[in-house]
């Protein structure tokens, strides 16, 4: 049905059911569908000639914006938080609380460095910030579909959308919920607006945002893209929904988490860096097959 399916990297629980959901979802016409990404090593690389791609935390992070410091103090939380949020062995309700206090300190890192709202497109433009191979396609093809694309993100909203400004792709079809950065009137970082949205609040964040979803009421097929299992939950919000398939990146501790996500994605694609196999999906739902 889509060659791309049998791609090495490709793994089904149930391949059955991934065709009847991918027919239903064809005949009901690709006006009914809209498309729920993660960002963050979903939409953009994991890996890039051996190394490690930035996220939007990462981009700050890493420039020249943040002082030695605070850089310090940041990659200190990495290592003691990370290996906790990539922890199987852990529930989620444990590693919870572990989260909002990563994210709640590093977002009071830097608030301290007053960080200037005109400088973040040249930090974007000097990082190594990269979106999967394919993506130029993925963007594009959803734009000319008119499928709405909503990117459901713990990241930092101003970063990732100015990735996606700088790569051409940000399409008036694309909205974006993330941790926004609110600037003075002189345009410095104060504080992060809203509630913070963190990689297992993803659900609470949906539901804060009925109002998108009430618009997209027509649209009860949804394809959702993540890469760990708080993105599970990005699609709480649909309404009525009919069919949702789930495909997962897995890029990382591959072997002890592959069962996990076999159990909880419809399709898992494993250290693949494009968007192949979405993309795939997008044409056989768009009818190019």
């Amino acid at each position: 049905m889509i060659p791309e399916l049998s791609n090495p990297c490709v793994f089904m629980r149930d391949p059955q059911r991934v065709q009847d959901v991918l027919r239903s979802m064809e005949r009901a016409g690709s006006n009914t569908v809209q498309v729920i990404s993660d960002f963050d090593m979903t939409l953009t690389r994991f890996k890039y000639n051996g190394q490690r791609c930035p996220t939007c935390h990462n981009i700050l992070d890493n420039s020249k914006l943040i002082s030695s410091e605070c850089k310090g103090q940041l990659k200190e939380l990495l290592n003691t938080y990370y290996p906790i949020e990539i922890d199987s062995s852990r529930s989620i309700e444990e590693k919870l609380p572990l989260m909002v206090e990563w994210w709640t300190k590093a977002h009071e890192l830097l608030v301290q460095q007053e960080i200037k709202k005109d400088l973040l497109a040249v930090v974007v433009e000097e990082s190594d910030a990269m979106l999967r191979d394919g993506y130029e396609f993925f963007f594009k093809h959803l734009h000319e579909h008119t499928i709405p694309l909503l990117i459901f993100s713990a990241g930092i909203g101003d970063i990732l959308e100015e990735v996606i400004r700088q790569a051409g792709v940000f399409y008036p079809n694309v909205k974006v919920f993330s941790n926004y950065m609110h600037f003075d009137e002189s345009g410095v970082l104060r504080a992060f607006k809203g509630v913070l949205i963190h990689i297992y609040n993803k659900r609470e964040g949906a539901l804060l945002n009925t109002g998108h979803f009430q618009e997209l009421r027509t649209r009860p097929n949804v394809l959702l893209l993540g890469d760990s299992l708080g993105d599970l939950t990005m699609a709480d919000g649909v309404q009525d929904m009919e069919n949702i398939l789930k495909i997962g990146f897995l890029n990382d501790k591959v072997e002890e988490r592959k069962q996990s996500y076999l159990d909880s994605y419809d399709i898992v694609l494993v250290t693949d860096e494009t968007m192949e196999v979405p993309n795939a999906i997008l044409r056989y739902l768009t009818g190019n097959k």
